[in-house]
């Protein structure tokens, strides 16, 4: 089934010139794009634990959980495996592609950003999807290895969530209004 549904998406590489070029930006340009809006939301104070609970999902995502995957299970990209996928992109020579780092990365990155704007945190995912559906037809990544990395990014974002920071910041909001600092009731 992986085969097949790369296959499907990569065969439509080198049929149009426009179609490959959004297909390459989408794969190798829209991630800084979605990089840098993040880095400009963080200038605006509102958006910093946004920010930085993204930033830690994808630390957590991309360098810890992917890394220990590709140390345990090896799956060569498909350019190495099959001779008729077209390769539109120059990727390095690490030939590891499960899980997708770049979707690892991008999952993450959007579920950090739904958890605090569920508005930009849809765009997010958007941007995401596309830009793992552009890795397949650029010929550089399975389907599986943009679902698993789409999979580790969203544990990952879940898992700081949870631990680090909703808990965290949640348990100070609660304590506040209970020692009377979100404003005093009477007792009458």
């Amino acid at each position: 089934m992986d085969v097949f549904i790369f296959q499907k998406i990569n065969d439509l590489a080198y049929i149009s010139p426009i179609f490959d070029f959004v297909g390459i930006f989408f794969a190798d340009y829209l991630p800084y794009i979605l990089a840098g809006i993040l880095i400009i939301l963080f200038f605006w104070k509102k958006n910093r634990l946004m920010v930085i609970t993204s930033v830690v999902a994808v630390v957590l995502s991309r360098l810890i959980f992917t890394e220990i995957i590709r140390f345990f299970y090896h799956h060569l990209r498909p350019y190495v495996v099959l001779e008729t996928a077209k390769k539109l992109i120059a990727e390095n020579a690490d030939f590891k592609s499960f899980p997708s780092g770049h979707a690892a990365i991008f999952f993450a990155l959007a579920m950090g950003v739904c958890f605090y704007n569920k508005k930009l945190g849809i765009w997010f995912f958007i941007g995401a999807i596309l830009m793992g559906i552009a890795r397949i037809f650029v010929g550089v990544h399975w389907p599986s290895d943009i679902i698993g990395g789409a999979v580790v990014g969203i544990f990952s974002a879940l898992i700081v969530n949870k631990l680090f920071f909703k808990k965290k910041y949640g348990t100070q909001i609660k304590n506040s209004r209970n020692s009377g600092l979100a404003g005093k009731r009477s007792e009458f």
